[in-house]
């Protein structure tokens, strides 16, 4: 009788949690391997290390001596959400550096294909390609794509994600964001799974206040 009653009570968290994964599956997240979190507030962030499509060396702790550092992630060229929300923040990005911070966007995509992310969204804040996916791997937002979702982008979007970025494996990152105050210490963040939603502009500097 008691095991009877606890798989009655189990019930509704076991459909919640094949609900979660079919969500989750339908953004493309492969359930059947690692989902990632991401990093929350409080935490030390890792640092951030690489090159701007400049070539200028990019390291995160020495731009914390000075200033704040919205970090903020990207999926690829290909994707018009990242598109129109890269195009959004190049238009209003003076306001985010008027309250002395400075500005990483980090991408999964091979150092070609981030130019052509660049030019397509104008950009004028500094974009890093992570070509080892390892910022992606510390910040707790990468995760593997499923074969159906792989196949969705190359039929429509006439991209091999794998290909794209330059690996053997399509992962994607979660476009997450992050406030890292000059402690080195993430004080907001922003984590969402469906692609198509963003942080606002206006949220991002009022969290820099």
């Amino acid at each position: 009788m008691k095991t009877i009653f606890l798989i009655i009570l189990l019930i509704p968290f076991l459909s919640y949690g094949q609900e979660n994964d079919e969500i989750l599956t339908k953004k493309g997240i492969d359930t059947s391997k690692y989902v990632p979190t991401g990093l929350i507030v409080g935490d030390k962030a890792p640092p951030i290390e690489g090159a701007s499509l400049t070539g200028a060396k990019i390291n995160s702790i020495d731009i914390l001596k000075k200033k704040k550092i919205v970090l903020l992630f990207y999926r690829g060229k290909w994707c018009p959400h990242c598109n129109r929300f890269l195009s959004n923040l190049n238009d209003s990005l003076q306001y985010i550096t008027n309250t002395n911070a400075k500005v990483l966007v980090v991408g999964p995509e091979s150092m070609d294909n981030t130019e052509k992310a660049a030019d397509k969204s104008g950009a004028t804040f500094t974009l890093i390609a992570d070509t080892t996916m390892q910022i992606q791997k510390d910040y707790d937002v990468l995760f593997s794509v499923t074969k159906k979702y792989q196949g969705k982008i190359k039929t429509f979007l006439r991209t091999d994600i794998a290909e794209n970025n330059n690996q053997e494996e399509a992962a994607l990152p979660v476009p997450a964001a992050y406030i890292i105050d000059t402690t080195g210490k993430i004080t907001w963040r922003y984590f969402e799974y469906d692609y198509a939603k963003r942080p606002s502009i206006k949220e991002i500097i009022d969290n820099l206040k």
